[in-house]
């Protein structure tokens, strides 16, 4: 008898462990659910070197540019590694070295990830805006070391969701 107690003990606090388990684990889960890397931006100080590079060295393609700034440089290029993930091509400024620029983060609902990242003490998160160049819904929040999440979602007439539906 004394065994059977022990192990009914042992069953019960083992069920009992594991749904507070459970239950911590689906609260974390649920906290970023719709939330993915999308994109890493880079500056280099030459532009149609590193492009070459990732066309013809790494195999990916250019999914979209954008048109040229009007201080001379290069035009911002989306190249697509796999269906969603990009790298953000821009030409660095003059006497710049290369640079990663910002994360960019895929959200499925951006204004209820903004709300909930202010609810969680994101004083510089900006509000949803759309993106004249590429039609992506964007807003930006910058960690304690100055690094910058672009958030974004994409609606289906926007460019990186075209490029994402066809994708091969």
């Amino acid at each position: 008898m004394r065994g059977t107690t022990r192990g009914t003990v042992l069953f019960l606090s083992g069920l009992i462990v594991g749904a507070g388990l459970m239950v911590s684990v689906a609260a974390q889960g649920t906290m970023n659910t719709g939330l993915r890397l999308n994109h890493v931006g880079i500056a280099v100080p030459n532009f149609q070197e590193t492009l070459d590079f990732y066309e013809k060295v790494m195999g990916y393609h250019v999914a979209y540019r954008f048109p040229p700034p009007a201080d001379g440089r290069e035009a911002t290029a989306f190249i697509q590694i796999s269906r969603d993930t990009f790298i953000e091509l821009a030409q660095a400024a003059a006497g710049a070295s290369a640079s990663i620029t910002h994360l960019g983060v895929g959200a499925d609902n951006l204004a209820t990830t903004v709300a909930r990242l202010k609810r969680n003490g994101a004083t510089n998160a900006t509000d949803p805006r759309v993106s004249e160049n590429s039609g992506s819904v964007l807003a930006n929040v910058t960690d304690p070391a100055g690094i910058r999440t672009e958030l974004n979602e994409q609606p289906p007439e926007s460019l990186m969701s075209k490029a994402i539906a066809s994708w091969k």
